[in-house]
């Protein structure tokens, strides 16, 4: 017959095992929280100009030239106060091609510009979507919380999503 373990042993047993358990639930929760600021903030750098296009030259771009990881075209203001302008640059993705027109807002203070609308928006927060649904993958897997990782995971495919379906 085995002897039975002493109850100071069985209760230290359980309180390194319910450390060990919040330690794991800390450093999972600490990088989901990493990495989720780190996709909010790689999307507001471009979010900004869009969300907060108030007082921003707004016009569209009618693309006349890619290159690597850029396209260039004239620029027609819409907004009062706006120039017109020979060229700006638009980041070149699958949701820009040559000979299309964009409806488009200026950063301040330089040529380039950024989609406007639904689907600059959309565009603007992919880096976020991404994060989410990494996020959700650490959630469910090293903090064991299946409903949240599945309400992180669906927000962002729906925003991936969303932004494939506006750009079309």
């Amino acid at each position: 017959m085995i002897p039975a373990m002493p109850a100071t042993a069985r209760t230290a047993r359980q309180a390194s095992g319910t450390a060990l358990r919040f330690g794991r639930v800390a450093v999972m929760g600490a990088l989901a929280a990493l990495i989720l600021f780190a996709g909010v903030w790689g999307s507001w750098g471009t979010a900004q100009h869009v969300m907060l296009a108030k007082g921003r030259e707004s016009g569209t771009v009618r693309v006349t030239r890619c290159a690597g990881d850029s396209c260039t075209g004239p620029f027609t203001p819409v907004s009062a106060g706006g120039r017109a302008r020979g060229s700006v640059e638009l980041d070149s993705s699958v949701a820009v091609r040559a000979g299309s027109t964009y409806d488009v807002v200026l950063k301040p203070g330089t040529g380039e510009a950024v989609r406007s609308g639904p689907a600059g928006i959309l565009l603007a927060w992919l880096p976020l979507g991404g994060a989410l649904l990494l996020a959700s993958v650490v959630v469910a897997g090293g903090m064991r919380l299946t409903r949240p990782a599945w309400v992180l995971g669906l927000a962002g495919a729906g925003l991936l999503t969303a932004a494939f379906v506006a750009v079309q």
